[in-house]
Parts: structure tokens; sequence; C-alpha cells
């Protein structure tokens, strides 16, 4: 939080902010305040969750879910003194049912099918299980990004016997449980249907099969195992539950105050939610986020593999940029591929740059609030990272972070690496996205008739300029030339569109007045000549 705004004046701008973290922090906060029935919760805290299945390796969406959910942990926090925690829960004992596409040794993990995660080894080679290989893997992401979260996994906590009671209640009221799901499945399904699901004492193959409950106190069932008739007690690790069983009594067991899902699962939440109120307890309030999708619209796949990595992102992009991108309208679907990469940069930049400006409203609304939990950095980079894709575009494939700096120090005197590691931060994601995505597909055009007398001129007038001529003196000139009716140009865009395609080999980008000034005026004509070279030449 910044000096100019007090602490008080900023809460009660957060119970009134249409924020949606602070929207659906107040709908937890409703639940133990101003009400007839409010009071603080009996566990102690207030308990955030996300869940987790860890049965391909996690993608963004995975890590969104806790970025996001720890975005209305801090909002509940601006308003309420109440304590809270934030749990990621892994479903690690759930059953694999096919082999993801995107691992390595899938004919050993096909002999596997059907038993818990952790059950099964890791075709990576690094882990005890396959499950605790994409735990590590989630838990680094969410390391990396500094969460605060306690790690829960599914198998430790059925084996340890901390769901024992409420199995016990799941077995006692297991009728009600029945009379719930059955409505909602397909014949073939229901004839089957059961909330248990046993581990095989003989396969160790989590089953599917009808379950007898022989007696709820001590967790004992009958059930076929293989053509034989099995009795055995569900507690300690002895089975797990079916999905939406599962995750109601989880809600239920560890008090669960608030979990956000995807809009896949809503079916599943109202099933769920409906098991908690069987089981004593209640469902969680929460979000339903519309779900991202890949390039091509489709939905992003943990088995498929195509979603973005976090890696990969990182590699292209700031994480400030990704919270950015995940912040933004949760309830719309939104594409997740490379090539948002770039212009989520800049907006995340253009949002910090006018938050302490901001009165509190405002930037209580400001999504960069969110992503720093207040405390937004009062400085960004010099230059655009769309300004910095276009100066190592025009370097080619052999742009390298020292020529890079060499531009950026006429540019803006006085920055280094040193002084500016946000922007050392860029140079190196914009060298990156330049030498694997942009370099490979640059391809300038000659310039039309017309565009090649104006581009003429443009030289004229640069090679004019006094040495301490701004990037607002070229953009003037840039401007007057697209403007001039003598050049034919329909509209100033289209003047633009000409410079971006001749000289940048791209359909869209800078102030070329910025361009220019970073890039320098010599090395600018130089691009202006090898245009009118390619007029000549054909």
């Amino acid at each position: 939080m910044t000096d100019s705004v007090d602490n008080s004046t900023l809460r009660d701008a957060a119970r009134t902010s249409k924020a949606w973290p602070f929207e659906e922090a107040r709908k937890v906060l409703r639940h133990y305040e101003g009400g007839p029935q409010a009071k603080a919760p009996e566990k102690g805290y207030v308990l955030f969750e996300t869940g987790y299945g860890p049965s391909g390796l996690p993608h963004i969406g995975t890590f969104n879910e806790v970025l996001r959910t720890t975005m209305v942990r801090r909002a509940f926090e601006a308003m309420s003194d109440l304590p809270t925690r934030l749990i990621a829960f892994s479903d690690d004992m759930d059953g694999l049912r096919k082999v993801p596409d995107n691992v390595p040794n899938q004919a050993m993990l096909a002999e596997h099918l059907g038993k818990p995660l952790t059950a099964i080894p890791d075709p990576f080679g690094k882990y005890e299980s396959f499950a605790a290989h994409n735990n590590a893997m989630l838990r680094e992401f969410l390391d990396r990004y500094g969460f605060d979260y306690d790690f829960r996994s599914s198998t430790e906590q059925y084996r340890s016997g901390a769901f024992d009671e409420q199995l016990r209640t799941v077995l006692r009221r297991y009728q009600a449980i029945m009379d719930i799901m059955l409505p909602t499945l397909r014949k073939e399904r229901a004839a089957t249907y059961s909330p248990i699901l046993p581990i095989s004492p003989t396969t160790g193959v989590v089953l599917q099969v009808p379950v007898e409950v022989v007696d709820a106190e001590t967790g004992l069932v009958r059930f076929e195992d293989g053509g034989k008739l099995v009795e055995q007690s569900i507690l300690s690790g002895g089975a797990k539950l079916q999905w939406k069983v599962d995750w109601a009594m989880r809600w239920v067991a560890l008090g669960v105050d608030y979990e956000m899902y995807g809009k896949d699962l809503t079916d599943s939440g109202v099933q769920s939610g409906k098991i908690a109120q069987v089981l004593g307890g209640r469902k969680p309030e929460g979000l339903i986020y519309e779900m991202f999708l890949d390039e091509k619209g489709e939905k992003i796949s943990k088995s498929k593999g195509n979603g973005l990595s976090l890696e990969d992102w990182l590699t292209y992009g700031t994480q400030e940029s990704l919270a950015f991108y995940a912040y933004r309208e949760p309830k719309s679907a939104k594409q997740l591929h490379i090539g948002v990469i770039p212009r989520a940069v800049d907006e995340y930049e253009q949002f910090r740059a006018q938050y302490a400006a901001q009165p509190a409203d405002k930037r209580l609304g400001n999504p960069v609030h969110h992503i720093h939990d207040g405390a937004v950095p009062a400085e960004g980079p010099p230059v655009s990272f769309g300004l910095l894709l276009n100066l190592v575009g025009v370097m080619g494939a052999d742009a390298t972070a020292d020529r890079a700096w060499s531009y950026l120090a006429n540019y803006a005197p006085g920055v280094s690496q040193e002084s500016h590691p946000a922007l050392a931060a860029l140079v190196h994601h914009a060298i990156a996205y330049n030498r694997d995505f942009v370099a490979p597909t640059l391809q300038r055009r000659a310039p039309e008739p017309n565009e090649a007398m104006a581009l003429r001129e443009l030289d004229a007038q640069l090679g004019a300029l006094s040495k301490d001529a701004t990037a607002e003196d070229v953009q003037a000139i840039v401007y007057e030339i697209g403007k001039d009716p003598h050049y034919g140009f329909e509209q100033l865009r289209d003047w633009f569109k000409a410079l971006y395609q001749t000289l940048l080999g791209a359909d869209q980008g800078p102030r070329m007045g910025s361009f220019i000034a970073l890039y320098g005026v010599e090395n600018s004509r130089r691009l202006i000549a090898e245009a009118l070279a390619l007029v000549e030449a054909g």
C-alpha cells in the first residue's frame, strides 16, 4: 500500500469495490459477520482451497486457479482481521483412467491403468510415483511465484485416517447420497454406481463396483473383486470416494469456506453441494470461471498437452504479465497461447503506470493491485515490450542483449542492466520471443509507388533533423507525411501499416517516432534505403 491512502480508507473502499476478488471475498465474509448466524470459524481460520488432479503435467490453467484464489484470499484479508489459510489439494489417490499423450514410457503407464496415481511408477524416473512427479511440478509452480499455501495429498489424508470419520458418515448416509446421484446417471452407469471405490486387495486397482455396507462404524463394506466376494474396511486407505462425493466430503472434513472451479464442473458442484449437506456441512462459496482455450479455440487438456506451461510463459514474458492475464475477466473464455504474451506484458505496464495517481476506489479495481497485494512498483521500464520486439526484430535472428542495450543507452541515457533489472528481463524475453516466433516469419514487402514517395520524403526529413530532435519531433514528421494528400493514403493507419510492413516486416508496430528514436535516425534511414532498394530490384 502507498502512504497516500491510509488503511482505513482502503478497507472502506474494499467493502464496496466492484473488483471481482472483493465481490468474491464478500460472499465469504457474510458467513462470519453481519448476520444472525454470523460467528468466527470454529477451526480458527477461514479456509480457501484449490483442487488439482495430477493425472497429467500441470499447466497454466492449474497455476491460475491458485493465483485467482489467492487474490480472493488477499481481498478477504483487506476487509477482515480473521486468519486465513489456503490449501492446494492434490487428488492423487484417483485411479489413472488413460495415459497422457505428453509423457514418456507410455507402455509402462498403460500396465498400471486403474491404480492410484501414487501407486504408479514415475515415467520420468525422478520420483517415487507419477503423482509425486506431478505434485512436485505443481509445487515448483507455486513456490516460484511465492504463494502462501499448505499442500495436501489425498492419498496421505486417506491413509492417515484424517477422513475416517467422514467416511463413516458416508456409509451411515449411503442411501441419501445414492438418492442424489442416481437420477443424474445413465441407466447403465446407475446399475453399477457406488459412492465408494474400494482398493482391490489383490491388484491395487481403484474398483468401480457396486458396494454393500456391512458396518458403518467399522467402515466395513462388501464387494466383488475378480469373481470373489470380499469384505474390507474403507477406512485408512482401504478405499476412496467417487469424485463428486469425495469433493463434498473434503469440503466438510476440512471446513472449506471458498473454492472456485471451472464451468465444466458446474453440474458436479451442484451435486457435491447437495451431498455436503447430507454429510452435515455446506457447500463453500466460489466463483465458476470460464475455461482457457488453445489457439484453435479448443479446451486446454492436461492429457493432450495443448496448453502453455509456466516455463513457456516465463521464457517469453514476465510473471506479472501472466498474473495480469489471469486476473482479467475470469468469467469469460480466453485463448491461452504464445501469441497473447506480448500484449499482456505491455497492458500490465500500462495499468501499473496508472496506479499511483488513482484514488482508492480506482486502485482496488486496477488489476495490478491484486497482482501485488497493494505493494505496486512505482517505476517501470522506459520502453514498452512491443517496442523492444520491434527493435530486436530489425536486428534479425542474430539479435543479442548487448546490441539491444547499445540502442537503449542512446535512447534512455543512464539505463543499464544493473540499474534497470526489469528492463533487462524484458530484453531477455524479447530476444527469446523474436528468435523463436518473429524472426522466422518476418518478411518485408516492397513499397507501393505512393508508399515509396512517402518513404523518400521521410528519409529526407530525417536527414535534416537536428541531433537533439526528440521522439515527438519524429512522430510529428511521420504524421504530417501520412496526412499529406499528395501521398495518397486514404487513412493515416494505411501509412502506418505501410511503415510496419516495409520497414519492420510486420502488420503491427510501435509509434514510429519512438522506434526511430530508439533505433537511431541513421539506422532507420538505412531501413528506408533497404525498402526502396526492393522497388528498384523489382
